[in-house]
């Protein structure tokens, strides 16, 4: 079965980022930002009980300390460092969720961090680490280092494919500051082409395989409530291919 997953709980004191309300009812999966990147206290109990309320598994959603960037930036930090800082987040997260009596189902990089786990040795070691510690699953890109690492780690990993971002000719998805409205025919072309053959088209027009279990869409895309909309009906329509 092919789940849908999204970054939520972006929204900051009294600044609003996504309509997690409108999201959440067609997702099975949500990211929670644990306040590196965005999000907050209250924004965090929050999107708890809003995945609470819909029967969504939560997982945590964590990024470089970069809020300033919305941890869309690189930095230059070790392997321990980018493994407390990744710790301490989740650890926020998992209060307010066990205080609702329910417990996280997986993990998953944001941004910057995301892209730098799949090309660096010790980010991806990092997030390994961090994993071990809380015994949960992490979403990623199926072939890139992400893969290899945390596979080779003991970590469980279960691969996504992003129904909103663009794919570079090297496999690397290109992570920008700002998401665009991407067109809703184009969104369903790309998913149902990536869970039927299992291939996506670059920028560049190579085409490269891909391998979902899960289907990664962005509550600050501009069109995210139609888009969530869009991908769920791809799921419902096609028969996805065994990954």
């Amino acid at each position: 079965m092919i789940s849908i997953n999204c970054d939520m709980g972006e929204s900051y004191g009294i600044y609003t980022l996504g309509d997690d309300a409108g999201i959440m009812p067609h997702i099975t999966h949500a990211n929670v930002a644990c306040g590196f990147h965005g999000s907050d206290p209250d924004h965090i109990q929050k999107t708890v009980l809003l995945a609470k309320q819909h029967d969504v598994r939560i997982g945590a959603h964590f990024s470089l300390p970069d809020r300033q960037g919305f941890g869309r930036r690189e930095m230059k930090l070790s392997r321990e460092e980018l493994r407390n800082a990744i710790i301490y987040q989740i650890g926020a997260l998992q209060g307010f969720v066990h205080k609702e009596g329910l417990r996280l189902s997986h993990l998953k990089p944001h941004g910057a961090l995301y892209g730098m786990a799949a090309k660096y040795e010790h980010v991806a070691h990092a997030v390994a680490d961090a994993a071990k510690v809380y015994k949960l699953p992490i979403f990623g890109m199926a072939g890139t280092l992400q893969e290899r690492i945390y596979r080779g780690e003991g970590v469980e990993f279960v691969p996504e494919f992003f129904a909103d971002l663009d794919y570079g000719d090297d496999g690397q998805l290109i992570i920008t500051r700002e998401h665009k409205a991407p067109p809703l025919q184009t969104v369903a072309d790309k998913v149902k082409r990536a869970l039927t053959v299992g291939e996506v088209v670059t920028v560049g027009g190579k085409t490269l395989p891909v391998r979902a279990q899960t289907l990664c869409v962005h509550s600050d895309t501009p069109n995210a409530v139609a888009l969530v909309q869009t991908v769920a009906n791809c799921v419902n329509s096609v028969v996805a291919i065994e990954v």
